[in-house]
């Protein structure tokens, strides 16, 4: 039996193999149950996550940016994660970047196929002109995925840092990763299925991993997004609030503040604490990767 044979042959999870014969309230309890193995199984990785935050940090700090690549449920959740940066950080799209097999197409429409294509991942990161400065994560539940694992190969060939992310422990991916994050998250309540538990695992990962990244580039302040987007009524007032919040002034003084800068809450603080022009804490708060503390200490 091939090692894809003998992967095959262990997805098949033994506590539900009478799954379509079983009451819909047990099924359901089923998935809940698995479900609740995730977090457990992330937990026994927190060093290794913490590894991947600091490096990464350190890359983007000297000018690097992020990229996710992955094929199938994993690419998707690389888009998903990428794309919610800028809205919620306020960072660059080209900062956090995704790569998905099969491309645009591939985010609505399945476009398996693809995910055994060797060159088009190292296509589209040299597209992308990746660097030595950037980092790449490649995603695969399986540990073996070759769309994957090429574009890992190639970062490392251009002097780029690399990181693998499986759901089912150590897998062919790591190999040709600088640092790993390999929770075993158990096999699928529906064998093979890996857009559920594996899913979750990726998505909870990208999240920890994206959200500690910009925790550490200043870009939260406490546990506000100082740095969000108010891009519809909901952020905006939610922009007020941080700025009422963190200067303690009521609700007119704050919209009064966001609108002489912009509706950026960072500068906003920064104009009513410094007692500064606005044009002024506009110019300190676009300072790159620093903490909104460092900017006041810095203004005073």
């Amino acid at each position: 039996m091939d090692n894809l044979s003998l992967t095959i042959s262990k997805e098949q999870n033994p506590d539900t193999q009478m799954l379509s014969e079983l009451p819909l309230i047990e099924v359901l309890s089923l998935l809940n149950q698995n479900d609740a193995e995730v977090p457990k199984a992330i937990k026994h990785e927190l060093f290794e996550i913490e590894k991947v935050v600091e490096l990464i940090t350190q890359q983007i700090r000297c000018g690097g940016r992020l990229f996710y690549v992955g094929a199938g449920t994993s690419g998707r959740l690389g888009v998903l994660d990428s794309a919610e940066c800028p809205p919620t950080f306020g960072t660059d799209p080209s900062l956090v970047q995704s790569i998905i097999a099969g491309g645009q197409q591939a985010m609505l429409q399945a476009v398996e196929n693809i995910e055994d294509c060797v060159e088009s991942a190292p296509k589209e990161l040299k597209l992308r002109g990746l660097s030595s400065n950037d980092v790449v994560i490649g995603i695969a539940a399986s540990g073996r995925t070759p769309f994957v694992i090429s574009g890992l190969e190639y970062a490392r060939d251009i002097g780029a840092k690399t990181v693998a992310i499986s759901t089912r422990g150590r897998g062919l991916v790591c190999e040709s990763a600088d640092l790993s994050i390999c929770p075993d998250v158990g096999p699928e309540v529906l064998a093979g299925s890996t857009r559920m538990k594996s899913g979750s695992a990726q998505k909870m990962l990208l999240g920890m991993i994206s959200t500690a990244v910009m925790i550490q580039l200043g870009k939260v302040h406490g546990n506000l997004m100082i740095d969000v987007k108010p891009t519809n009524e909901k952020l905006r007032v939610r922009a007020q609030n941080m700025v009422m919040q963190i200067c303690d002034v009521k609700e007119a003084v704050a919209i009064k503040l966001l609108e002489n800068v912009g509706y950026n809450v960072r500068a906003a603080v920064l104009f009513y604490s410094l007692d500064i022009s606005a044009s002024e804490a506009k110019e300190i708060a676009s300072q790159p990767y620093r903490s909104l503390n460092e900017q006041l200490d810095q203004g005073k």
